[in-house]
């Protein structure tokens, strides 16, 4: 494999990486603070916990994704040609540690928050290296699939806020 075809593969599998690590952080600092608001009781059905949860993760995934696809991809290309070029001193077997500390040292530029972000997109590439995804076109069909997640969000959230807006019309019917 020549050089150029190397760094095109390795930039795509990254491209790859940030859109799914990208989408489950979204998901996850969703979840994460629904469940606080949840716990701090300021939602009190499930609808309303459903509607929170469909309404933040958009917004989380959009903020989220600039950084993980500019920040995460660069440092996580760097992560790993660091981590090759030391164990090629050291053994081989410690390549894959030497490219997580790395991650997590870049990760912690936003303490806990950034700090998920890097070991998401660690654990996401590495599946990815593993199963040998990659390429241009697989990278094409992650952001139609990312394009996808939003529209069915977004009709999710609809629906959601159609049937709270039903049941409040309703019980108004109801009082008077």
């Amino acid at each position: 494999m020549s050089l150029k075809h190397e760094i095109s593969f390795i930039l795509s599998r990254k491209t790859i990486a940030a859109i799914i690590s990208s989408s489950l952080f979204g998901v996850l600092l969703g979840l994460i603070f629904t469940i606080i608001h949840l716990v701090n009781d300021e939602l009190d059905t499930v609808g309303e916990y459903l509607f929170w949860f469909l309404q933040a993760t958009p917004v989380y995934m959009a903020f989220s994704f600039p950084m993980i696809f500019i920040y995460g991809a660069i440092t996580s290309t760097i992560s790993d040609y660091i981590a090759r070029f030391l164990s090629n001193y050291t053994n081989k077997k410690f390549e894959i540690y030497i490219s997580f500390a790395f991650h997590l040292l870049f990760g912690l530029i936003l303490l806990w928050a950034s700090l998920l972000a890097s070991v998401l997109f660690f654990i996401t590439d590495y599946i990815l290296r593993r199963k040998n995804i990659g390429g241009w076109k697989s990278s094409f069909k992650s952001l139609v699939i990312l394009i996808i997640g939003f529209i069915l969000y977004a009709f999710g959230l609809y629906i959601v806020d159609s049937i709270i807006h039903l049941k409040n019309r309703f019980l108004e019917y109801l009082v008077f």
